[in-house]
Formats: C-alpha cells, sequence, structure tokens
C-alpha cells in the first residue's frame, strides 16, 4: 500500500488577467486551473477544496472566525528502499550536517567552560 504526503494550499482570492479572458467567474477559474496545473508539474495530485473556520486576532483583545478555502494536494511517497538519486543526495547531506552537529560541544557546556 502506497504512503502518501500532503500539501495544503490557500486558494486563490482574485481571478488571473489574461488575454481573451474578460469575466470575473472566467478569471477565477483561470487563477484555480493555473494553481492546480502549477502543483500538478511538480507531482502533487489534486484531492479537494475544503473550507474550513481559522480563529485569527481582531484588533488587540479580541478573535475572530474567518472561513478559509484551501487546495488539498497528495503525492505518492517513495516506498522503503525505493529511492531517487536526489532523495539519496538530500539525506546523505542530512546525515553529514547531523555529523557535524554531533562534533561540535554543546551550547551548554561552552558557556560552562566560559563560565570557569
Amino acid at each position: 500500500m502506497p504512503l502518501y504526503e500532503y500539501k495544503v494550499v490557500p486558494a486563490p482570492n482574485k481571478g488571473q488577467k489574461a488575454k481573451g479572458v474578460k469575466t470575473a467567474p472566467a478569471r477565477f477559474a483561470l487563477a484555480i486551473e493555473s494553481a492546480l496545473n502549477t502543483l500538478a508539474a511538480e507531482g502533487w495530485e489534486y484531492l479537494r477544496a475544503e473550507t474550513l473556520p481559522s480563529e485569527e486576532r481582531s484588533g488587540l483583545t479580541s478573535t475572530q472566525v474567518n472561513d478559509r478555502a484551501l487546495l488539498i494536494f497528495r503525492r505518492a511517497m517513495p516506498e522503503l528502499g525505493q529511492t531517487s538519486p536526489s532523495d539519496t543526495q538530500q539525506t546523505d547531506a542530512l546525515r553529514d550536517r547531523v555529523a557535524q552537529l554531533m562534533d561540535q560541544p554543546d551550547i551548554a557546556e561552552q558557556q560552562a567552560a566560559r563560565d570557569d
């Protein structure tokens, strides 16, 4: 069974101008289409749109709830043992960085040494 990773992005609020696209609904549809095609080119599969409440600050002490439109995408993650060359390079770079951090003395140890 494949494992998936998910990406959630805010839906466009305004339409997108383009040659031959005159009406507000057509411009809005073009903005949504552009967002979907951009993420599809990166390998993301469109799942659905959701409208969810978001509590936000309003002024100094009050809050208000606004509904937010979100686009939800997913893509299959490589199964264990099946990695692409770029995944291997990223994993190696991360492993090297962790090794560098582990070789450095702890910040608390450095501060204690300075205090002595």
